[in-house]
């Protein structure tokens, strides 16, 4: 760990070198006025400011207030002359740490330093922490742990910066909407943001062809029969903000087109108009189709497809990310418990276990509203197995296929995705780590039939270490192993 940083900002030369001796443990840096202070910040970017009160030009108090209304402040220790008490309560209502009144003991400087950093660091190491927890809850109403997901959500943020288009593909529940959703609101385009848009959806299969023109971009009066008015379209509802296009697969030929004419123009025409209106909209749309099968059947146009996946997310069926079941699972109950005032406030064990197991094919969509009907008839604080619909309550997890070259103890081993959540809770956190690390490496050495090698890259570490590894864990006892033979394809 660096040494940590500290600022001296006094006007006595004097004063600074016996402050700078009694700290010399740290990396010290020396200021005589506000303005070599504000240098000093820029360029070493201490720690914490030892700021003296009475300074040439502006004064302590007054560069601590500065300091407190910008962003990134170090942490900042007030010196005061003996007897201003009242200037140093005006300090800490300033925003000061703490302070010290002249002349103070070298100890004392040292202890009122150590405790500084102490708490600053511990702010940071909170700020951190915090950061790493949306990293694994997710963003906005999006969930989930897994690999898969933190790919999702490193997309998100790398797109929401910009105005880029972007097809979101995925199976039917998989949260199509809540990801263009996080991306609009961590864009400029948010609401109360830079441009101050709102966010427009429409589902694009559920209007009939002749009407799907007249949402999109709008009518006047007596555009159609029943066109009693003029009506804005989604377009120009969006204007400075985002729209998103649900189901954009099942648009018919012509409609996408004309699409494809707005999307190049950033105008749209009302239906029965006769002239143009400038859109500035971030368009994002979503399939559970294939796409690309489309555009090669003639059944989708590829310019609007290559218009519309500038940037393709590809979202995973909720079986593929079962880790993340549990997360999802508990926010679900807690939503419900509380809309609708009920004690249940966890799931058992065994419930737990049977939601890894089922085969989701609803996916998170599935999952929320089986957790709000059992949670509605469960009695009781926890919900049980027996409170989950009877298709979920009977599930079995699918064994996966092993090579005859892998076996457990003279048995054909059998792994399912849903075996690190099966792993029983430990008091002792060593142990249950222990517990997880050998479930983890034994469902790596089944998916690689064994092959020392190909296991070691899937839980990256040295082929070495991981023999290491599993001589720890009992495992070597437990398999035959097959080192770098080439995988078998017998059954």
């Amino acid at each position: 760990m660096p040494e940590p940083r500290i600022l001296i900002v006094d006007d006595e030369e004097a004063a600074r070198y016996g402050m700078a001796r009694a700290l010399k443990s740290y990396s010290v840096t020396e200021a005589g006025t506000v303005d070599e202070a504000r240098k000093a910040i820029a360029s070493a970017r201490p720690d914490l400011m030892l700021l003296d009160i009475n300074l040439p030009g502006m004064s302590g108090l007054d560069y601590l207030r500065e300091l407190s209304a910008g962003e990134s402040a170090p942490p900042v220790v007030m010196i005061t002359a003996h007897g201003s008490e009242r200037t140093a309560v005006e300090a800490i209502k300033a925003g000061a740490y703490d302070y010290l009144a002249k002349p103070f003991e070298v100890d004392e400087l040292r202890l009122v330093v150590k405790n500084a950093l102490e708490t600053s660091g511990l702010r940071q190491e909170n700020e951190r922490l915090k950061a790493e927890l949306k990293a694994v809850r997710g963003v906005g109403d999006l969930l989930g742990g897994s690999d898969q997901m933190r790919r999702i959500y490193d997309l998100i943020n790398k797109v929401a910066a910009t105005d880029v288009t972007v097809l979101i593909h995925g199976e039917s529940g998989t949260g199509k909407e809540l990801v263009a959703r996080a991306i609009h609101e961590q864009s400029a385009r948010r609401s109360g943001g830079g441009r101050n848009g709102d966010f427009i959806a429409m589902n694009c299969a559920a209007l009939p062809s002749e009407l799907i023109e007249s949402e999109l971009f709008g009518h006047e009066k007596g555009a159609f029969t029943g066109a009693a008015g003029q009506r804005k379209g989604k377009f120009e509802l969006a204007h400075g903000g985002t729209i998103f296009l649900d189901e954009i697969g099942d648009m018919s030929l012509p409609t996408q087109a004309k699409l494809l004419r707005v999307l190049e123009e950033r105008k749209v025409e009302r239906l029965g108009g006769s002239y143009s209106i400038p859109v500035d909209v971030r368009v994002i749309s979503a399939t559970n189709r294939d796409l690309a099968k489309a555009v090669a059947e003639d059944k989708f146009r590829a310019d609007l497809y290559y218009r519309l996946r500038v940037v393709q997310m590809d979202l995973p069926p909720l079986r593929d990310r079962r880790e993340d079941i549990p997360m999802l699972a508990e926010s679900f109950l807690q939503t419900y418990a509380k809309r609708y005032s009920l004690k249940c406030s966890e799931i058992s064990a065994d419930a737990m276990k049977r939601l890894a197991a089922y085969n989701w094919p609803g996916n998170v969509r599935e999952l929320r509203n089986a957790i709000e009907r059992s949670i509605v008839l469960a009695d009781g604080k926890s919900l049980k197995a027996d409170d989950l619909p009877e298709e979920i309550r009977t599930a079995k997890p699918e064994p996966q296929k092993s090579s005859a070259t892998f076996q457990r103890a003279g048995a054909a081993a059998a792994s399912t995705e849903s075996d690190l959540l099966e792993i029983p809770f430990l008091d002792d956190f060593r142990e249950a780590r222990r517990e997880f690390e050998r479930a983890y490496i034994e469902r790596c050495l089944i998916e690689t039939n064994g092959n020392v090698t190909r296991a070691a890259e899937k839980v990256g570490m040295h082929r070495q270490s991981l023999q290491q590894k599993l001589k720890d864990l009992g495992l070597t006892r437990r398999y035959v192993l097959t080192e770098d033979l080439p995988d078998s394809d017998d059954e």
